[in-house]
């Protein structure tokens, strides 16, 4: 639900795309990943509690006689936790007096920010209704959180996702397969499956690594100094990350295009050996279904490995891979299929 009559910010995760959209802060106060692009080139803003009731009552007025079916809730923007406990309890408050059918609020939080907090205090958020925390944990891989300079160590991620938990808030924390590249993919799946084992959270949200153009990590991209994973690759991470996973009983969510593999979502643990079975699978198929799945995926003819099935959509992709091929054989060579859709889909996110 998004508003020109109200200061809104840019983004929300895919699960509150139906969401009322509060903001109150604007941009990021880290504002450092190397890897985001959100926020470059802003100024992290406070809003006061005043601000922020004045933009309640707006989407109030604004939906009027619809604010009864509005029933969920999201604060922007990057680190919402960043407010005081109590100025954030008042806003969570005054939302629910002007939208009373609302009845789950959802927020991003930092690591770090949500570390300096108590349990307690976390518990009192809870209990004035704060529902869900969305935390970017990316990787639990030290060398590559210093290296993409998120600023926590897995420690802190620990620390921060445990205290969540303790409260019992939900908590879903995002992983980035593919963000360590060439040189780290073993290291940040096998630690950051470690990292999760140790927070056990509610939800595990899947967000491929995509090198977004204007960012640091596309500088590094462009020196030489990071070398993104092939599609197949990140399958192959992504395996490894989940191999690893043992203990918990988290659900891992794949609701993001950037995804190759959609079907690679379940219930730990019993949908492990199926989510490791769909990826084994794929990667044991001959290349050239892969790239036609790979292809028809990105593109969005195919939405899971089933739809190489009907065989209308597998003739277009069929055409379009080849008209892929050829262009790549017309350059002579030295780019690849990966190569040819980052570039069709680098305004995509």
């Amino acid at each position: 639900m998004f508003s020109d009559t109200y200061d809104v910010g840019p983004i929300r995760p895919p699960s509150e795309a139906g969401s009322l959209l509060i903001r109150v802060s604007r941009n990021c106060p880290w504002n450092k990943c190397e890897f985001c692009h959100v926020y470059k080139g802003t100024k992290f803003e406070k809003k006061s509690v005043d601000e922020i009731k004045k933009d309640i009552d707006a989407a109030a007025q604004l939906y009027g006689s619809g604010v009864s079916s509005v029933s969920t809730a999201f604060l922007q923007d990057a680190n919402a936790i960043l407010m005081k406990t109590s100025e954030l309890i008042e806003v969570i408050i005054y939302l629910k007096s002007r939208f009373s059918a609302v009845s789950r609020i959802t927020t991003y939080g930092r690591a770090q920010t949500v570390a300096r907090k108590t349990v307690s205090e976390l518990k009192e958020l809870k209990d004035a209704g704060l529902s869900r925390l969305h935390m970017g944990l990316e990787s639990g891989y030290g060398p590559l959180l210093d290296s993409i300079r998120k600023g926590c160590s897995p420690e802190e991620l620990i620390v921060s996702g445990r205290k969540v938990m303790d409260a019992g808030i939900s908590l879903s924390e995002y992983i980035m397969p593919g963000l360590g590249g060439k040189t780290m993919s073993e290291g940040h799946a096998v630690e950051t499956a470690r990292v999760l084992n140790a927070i056990d959270p509610d939800f595990i949200r899947v967000r491929s690594c995509r090198v977004i153009p204007g960012t640091p990590l596309d500088e590094k991209t462009r020196r030489g100094e990071f070398i993104p994973l092939s599609d197949f690759e990140t399958v192959e991470e992504l395996r490894l990350l989940i191999s690893h996973l043992e203990g918990i009983t988290s659900e891992i969510v794949s609701d993001h295009m950037l995804n190759l593999l959609q079907e690679v979502r379940g219930t730990l643990p019993k949908d492990k050996e199926r989510m490791l079975a769909a990826m084994d699978y794929f990667l044991a198929m001959p290349i050239h279904e892969k790239e036609l799945f790979q292809v028809g995926a990105r593109l969005g003819w195919f939405g899971e490995l089933e739809d190489m099935r009907d065989d209308a959509r597998r003739r277009r992709v069929e055409s379009i891979l080849s008209g892929i091929k050829a262009e790549i054989a017309a350059q002579g060579g030295g780019f690849t299929i990966d190569d040819v859709l980052r570039e069709a889909l680098k305004d995509r996110i």
